[in-house]
């Protein structure tokens, strides 16, 4: 099996605890082979961790092109556009980390690039291959809930923040930081290609940044399901992640069960409109109800299986097939650019000023 050679930018707790964790665990198919950054203890930890050699800034990375297969962009997410494309542009194969990029106009810059050097450009949304999300959109895809009427997508919590991600000169903020994540699976889900309708509202609750920490934001289609994001660090009783609503049942999910419940149309009792009161078989005033036959199902992610790393493995998986044996992304520039643009009009929407 060929062993692929990768150099990780940013050792922070994406480059160090996702990427670089995911790669000593899959060593018989990567090797970190040269990480940067800009700190010198992390640059030590690496060496020691990895094996590898370090730099303190990314260009140094241009000498060794011929000793690398794989660039992973973890840097801070205002970096990320400008040094994937320069990363392009010298012939490296890129994974780049979310936010892909601060707006649609920098994707499109990032495409181009990847396109004139012939190089892999590959937008790092795990989230589109976690167990639960694929089991959702199994059931969704099953036709059992009937028409999908809406979904619910919570990604919340309480939890005050005060590091970069709360800044918003950093490309900051819940819609950049978190809000890839459910808004890859929103727009999964929505389907189309096209720009949604959207509303969004936008708060600074608990941070003591200058970016938002709770976002609204709701999206359709014509034909298609309204699509209810919330992303919030002032939610003390998080419901879930998933709530489903169809003609014919529903659904609801966390990232490590999920439940649904459903009728066949054929099994129900038969109905047509009425225009006279409802009474009860003595007479009595009666609620316009029914008895339906329901079937219920349940889904536990597995045994031990930490979702958010099978997430990872499933991606990578994806990742090291494309570059060795052409297989198709499973997230392309593409189709990440329209979420780039729904979170550049959300905060169209919401301007906040600025003060750090």
């Amino acid at each position: 099996m060929k062993k692929l050679n990768v150099a990780i930018i940013g050792q922070g707790r994406s480059g160090y605890s996702i990427h670089g964790q995911h790669f000593l665990k899959d060593a018989e198919r990567f090797r970190v082979a040269f990480v940067v950054d800009a700190l010198p203890e992390r640059r030590e930890k690496a060496e020691r961790v990895f094996g590898c050699r370090a730099f303190a800034d990314y260009r140094e990375l241009f000498d060794h092109r011929d000793e690398i297969d794989l660039v992973v962009n973890a840097t801070f997410s205002y970096m990320h556009a400008p040094v994937a494309i320069d990363l392009l542009k010298h012939g490296f194969n890129v994974v780049s980390e979310k936010p892909f990029a601060g707006t649609a106009e920098q994707v499109d810059e990032m495409i181009a690039a990847a396109k004139e050097s012939g190089r892999m450009l590959a937008p790092f949304q795990q989230s589109r291959v976690a167990p639960y999300f694929k089991k959702v959109r199994e059931v969704i895809d099953s036709g059992v809930l009937g028409r999908i009427v809406s979904i619910d997508i919570q990604f919340s919590g309480f939890a005050r923040r005060w590091d970069w991600q709360t800044i918003q000169d950093f490309t900051a903020g819940s819609l950049f930081n978190t809000g890839p994540h459910p808004l890859d699976q929103a727009l999964t889900l929505l389907g189309g290609e096209e720009m949604p309708e959207i509303f969004c509202r936008m708060d600074r609750a608990d941070t003591f940044g200058d970016a938002e920490d709770y976002v609204k934001l709701i999206m359709t289609l014509p034909g298609r399901p309204v699509v209810d994001v919330e992303i919030s660090s002032s939610n003390a009783y998080p419901w879930g992640t998933y709530n489903v609503q169809g003609t014919h049942g529903g659904l609801w999910a966390s990232i490590k069960e999920a439940k649904w419940r459903w009728f066949d149309p054929k099994e129900a009792p038969e109905q047509k409109v009425i225009r006279t009161p409802l009474t009860s078989p003595d007479g009595e005033p009666a609620y316009c109800s029914e008895k339906l036959p329901w079937h219920e199902a349940h889904w536990v992610a597995g045994e031990g299986e930490n979702p958010f790393e099978s997430a990872v493995r499933d991606y990578y998986t994806n990742i090291y097939n494309h570059l060795t044996n052409g297989e198709a992304l499973i997230v392309t520039p593409e189709q990440v650019r329209r979420q780039i643009r729904v979170i550049q009009r959300a905060h169209e929407l919401n301007p906040l000023d600025k003060f750090c």
